[in-house]
């Protein structure tokens, strides 16, 4: 469902031009769920960006469902894809009540039966009537993240991207946004590809690890060899004796 082939994105030119991502490679299967890690400003979001149309790559070739894209897409590859930002409340405008907010994807996208889509997002996300027409400072932290989250599969997508979608949130909340995303990807059979610094995240979430340092790939690997401990680059081997809760990689339970 993903495939990214020898992928570049830079920023600036000549003598100021900066390879944020170089020369990535990697493909996600339908219905898995796949993770990136690396320190912070690695690349990982910027790759995430790319994929998802909101960054230009500079060299490479990105395919969603088999389809080549590029930085102009239809109205229906913008749809195949859909975007769950880290921070839940800059990534939801808080001048708009969560209905503006759920029915205006839909508008973009012209589709019908705006009230039974919306509902039947809220419902999914374990929202009520109640939260339809409260503004994003009305609501908790995870609660805003529930909505964003619906945001993006009112859209029915087949691919969702997911840039840290915990991290802004307290301990508390994080496990329920966890097993909400899996509980969603297993019902809708969506392909998921994780951006996280958190090793029993990506352990909990996903089936395979690529590891990014210094905007490359520097190691894929699947996530049973994560939890044992058994990398083979060295920067991968510095990441998980560096995580403070690498003891917890040894169990599949949520964080």
């Amino acid at each position: 469902m993903i495939e990214v082939r020898d992928v570049t994105v830079s920023f600036g030119s000549g003598a100021h031009r900066i390879d944020a991502v170089r020369t990535v490679s990697f493909a996600v299967g339908g219905g898995e769920t796949f993770g990136l890690v690396g320190e912070s400003g690695c690349g990982k979001s910027t790759l995430l960006r790319a994929i998802a149309g909101l960054q230009p790559a500079t060299a490479g070739v990105i395919a969603l469902a088999g389809q080549a894209v590029g930085e102009r897409r239809t109205r229906a590859q913008r749809r195949l894809v859909q975007m769950v930002f880290q921070d839940p409340y800059g990534s939801l405008n808080p001048t708009h009540t969560v209905d503006r907010i759920l029915a205006e994807p839909l508008a973009i996208q012209r589709l019908d039966n705006v009230d039974r889509r919306i509902d039947q997002a809220l419902r999914e996300v374990g929202m009520g009537p109640q939260h339809r027409f409260r503004y994003p400072h009305q609501i908790s932290g995870g609660q805003r993240q529930r909505i964003a989250i619906a945001r993006a599969l009112i859209m029915e997508p087949k691919i969702l991207l997911l840039d840290e979608p915990t991290s802004a949130l307290d301990l508390s909340v994080q496990a329920e946004i966890l097993n909400l995303l899996k509980h969603v990807a297993g019902d809708r059979g969506l392909t998921m590809l994780m951006v996280s610094h958190d090793l029993p995240v990506i352990a909990h979430m996903c089936s395979r690890v690529a590891v990014m340092r210094r905007g490359e790939i520097v190691e894929t690997l699947r996530v049973d060899r994560l939890r044992r401990g058994d990398a083979d680059h060295p920067y991968t081997q510095e990441l998980l004796a560096s995580s403070l809760e690498a003891k917890s990689l040894g169990s599949d339970a949520a964080p």
